[in-house]
């Protein structure tokens, strides 16, 4: 065989040798993975919320919208994000302690910047008390919207 026939031939197997130990790499996670699935209920539980939702923005938004469905709340998916990424940038724990609310004493609390009174006043039953409870607070701002705007997806900027 010439030289420079068997110097593509070395570098071809090297390379299959590569691409079969990058496969190998790649497989075992999703062999470990699934073995995992029988994790114990706890570590499932962790990552879900009680209604079994995943602990996420995505499925606090979710979850939301189902019980908003529920109760005749109107509201999508895009409104709801859209208000929750300009409010707090997706963090449950937001709290605005700068603006007219805030000089009152009454800041504007987790996802979509619920004020206490408003919260209160649009809970919606079988949410939790907790204005930081990011389903709690989705689903009463959305409420709200609702009443004052129609539906949250009638919402721009703050409200």
């Amino acid at each position: 065989m010439p030289a420079a026939a068997q110097h593509r031939r070395t570098r071809l197997v090297r390379a299959l040798a590569a691409v079969g130990t990058g496969a190998a790499v790649l497989a075992l996670p999703l062999i470990g993975a699934t073995s995992a699935s029988a994790a114990s209920p706890a570590a499932t539980t962790a990552s879900t919320t009680p209604a079994g939702y995943p602990n996420t923005l995505d499925g606090w938004i979710r979850e939301s919208l189902a019980i908003m469905g529920q109760k005749g709340i109107p509201g999508t998916y895009n409104g709801i994000y859209r208000n929750i990424i300009r409010e707090s940038s997706g963090n449950p724990n937001a709290i605005n302690l700068w603006d007219s609310n805030a000089a009152k004493g009454i800041p504007s609390k987790g996802l979509l910047q619920v004020i206490d009174p408003t919260f209160n006043a649009y809970h919606v039953a079988g949410t939790s008390f907790n204005i930081y409870d990011p389903v709690a607070n989705i689903t009463a701002a959305c409420n709200y919207a609702a009443a004052r705007y129609g539906s949250i997806d009638n919402v721009f900027s703050a409200y």
